[in-house]
């Protein structure tokens, strides 16, 4: 797979494929022609004099300060060099290539006045995998994502720090060893390295993917619930969700009956009524639940493509009209808006698997399993402690759900005074989707065991999820540590083994 950057929209799949590393970058053929109009233009407005903010003035609340011409270009190098504040653990090598292939998409756009050879440098460094160390914190998600981008655009000025496994070096080596030069920024280039959204963007791109993964994964584990639990397959009757024809219910209700089609376990009371009138909401409302969840996964996803066309450059040349403007393209809160209710879908996707699994493990609603599943209750816990581990994970998802995007704090000065806060809601999320994988993976785990307890074969496809855990997790025989098998499980989800 090869993605061009040719100014045109990108996709989320070519995002994730470049993150992953499963597919090259190229920058296209009429690159230079694309970009020269409004690098002239830019050229042009040094040259005469103009005041033109950020090429010669300051920046932020030191927009009104003057910049001689011939200090303009080592203002862009100071640029980088001050707004690279960022602080904490650094960024993982897949979300990092996600900012350069996004960043260098934005600029070959021709909004921003920039050299072709910039947009070539960022594709080169993805083409050797010289990947700048982004630390995690620092940004309000205001003029974009600052000082992650300060960190990302030094080695393009040679300077700054690159990954080198578990370590980091010094990026002139790393540049030199590849027979890459660094560059001399003109005008304006270091400020179009810095302004704008990409940042906030491929953390959203990377985890709408792991979310369409992790709701699959919850179908998977649900259905199996449904056998383990002796539930009915009535629920996710097609003409139920005809009549409230939202997407995601009519997906995750196709999903977990088409798993369930051929089970003996259901077939069992399908049409007894004297066994049990009505399941639990956590089983009978899982398709409402988990196709509400896909419908914000896929509503957060429509604002990331559209913001995968954007400008988000500031300010905007917009060489047609002779124009370079000021505005506030850069600023994060439709992204910020669709970080937060990701965080709130995924953080609902947990809790309603981890009641799904307590039932499972409470012999007094299990109908007829053994007491948190053990083979010897008593003597044995069995998983009774997984329960506590998906408890404590909801509950910390519960705090981290809470809404980034309204946590305004001011900043250069009140200049920037009402901001995203849209990395911070991109930085939750991450976590709050490790967490919740690991949810998903305590219901896989305990639902197998539940399945295996019936005397009835499953449905094939709820006995092909099952044989996927047991490739990680061996059946319960006597007491162990389950903590390992939730680990291996939640890879496996991470990885699509589900979906």
């Amino acid at each position: 797979m090869q993605v061009v950057i040719d100014g045109a929209p990108l996709t989320i799949d070519e995002v994730v494929a470049v993150a992953n590393r499963e597919a090259s970058v190229v920058v296209g053929e009429d690159l230079d022609s694309r970009l020269d109009p409004a690098l002239q233009l830019v050229r042009e407005a040094v040259a005469n004099n103009e005041v033109v903010y950020g090429i010669t003035t300051g920046f932020g609340a030191l927009s009104n300060t003057r910049i001689p011409v011939e200090r303009t270009s080592a203002m862009q190098h100071d640029l980088l060099r001050s707004h690279a504040s960022g602080v904490g653990p650094r960024l993982r090598p897949e979300l990092v290539r996600a900012m350069l292939l996004c960043r260098a998409r934005t600029l070959s756009q021709g909004h921003s006045g920039v050299r072709p050879d910039v947009v070539r440098f960022l594709v080169q460094m993805l083409h050797h995998d010289i990947l700048p160390a982004v630390p995690s914190q620092g940004s309000v998600g205001a003029s974009g994502d600052l000082a992650p981008f300060a960190h990302l655009a030094l080695p393009v000025i040679g300077e700054g720090e690159v990954l080198a496994g578990d370590d980091v070096r010094p990026s002139g080596e790393v540049l030199a060893e590849a027979g890459l030069a660094p560059l001399t920024l003109e005008p304006k280039e270091g400020l179009s390295l810095l302004n704008g959204t990409e940042g906030m963007l491929a953390h959203g791109c990377l985890a709408v993917a792991r979310a369409r993964r992790l709701v699959d994964a919850t179908d998977s584990a649900c259905a199996l619930t449904v056998e383990a639990l002796m539930g009915s397959s009535r629920p996710f009757d097609p003409r139920i969700h005809a009549l409230r024809p939202h997407p995601g219910q009519a997906t995750s209700a196709g999903r977990i009956r088409d798993l369930l089609e051929g089970s003996q376990i259901d077939a069992s009371h399908h049409d007894d009524f004297t066994h049990k009138v009505q399941d639990a909401y956590s089983l009978r409302c899982a398709p409402q639940v988990h196709g509400a969840v896909r419908d914000t996964i896929e509503h957060a996803a429509a604002i990331f493509e559209r913001e995968l066309g954007s400008v988000v450059d500031n300010p905007i040349v917009l060489a047609e009209d002779g124009e370079v403007i000021s505005g506030g393209n850069f600023h994060g809160q439709p992204l910020a808006f669709a970080l937060d209710f990701l965080s709130i879908a995924v953080t609902e996707l947990g809790s309603i698997s981890e009641r799904r699994t307590d039932r499972m493990l409470d012999p007094t609603r299990s109908s007829g399993l053994t007491p948190f599943l053990a083979g010897e209750p008593g003597l044995e816990s069995g998983l009774m402690i997984t329960q506590y581990t998906a408890a404590a994970i909801v509950a910390e998802n519960r705090v981290l759900a809470h809404p980034a995007s309204v946590e305004s704090i001011p900043t250069s000065g009140l200049q920037e005074d009402h901001v995203s806060m849209g990395w911070g809601a991109a930085r939750k999320l991450e976590t709050i989707l490790d967490n919740t994988t690991r949810v998903i993976a305590v219901e896989l785990m305990c639902a197998a065991e539940g399945v295996e307890q019936r005397e009835l074969a499953p449905g094939a496809g709820t006995a092909a999820v099952r044989d996927a855990v047991r490739t990680v997790w061996a059946r319960l025989d006597g007491d162990r540590p389950p903590g390992p098998g939730i680990e291996r499980i939640a890879s496996l989800i991470d990885e699509g083994g589900f979906s």
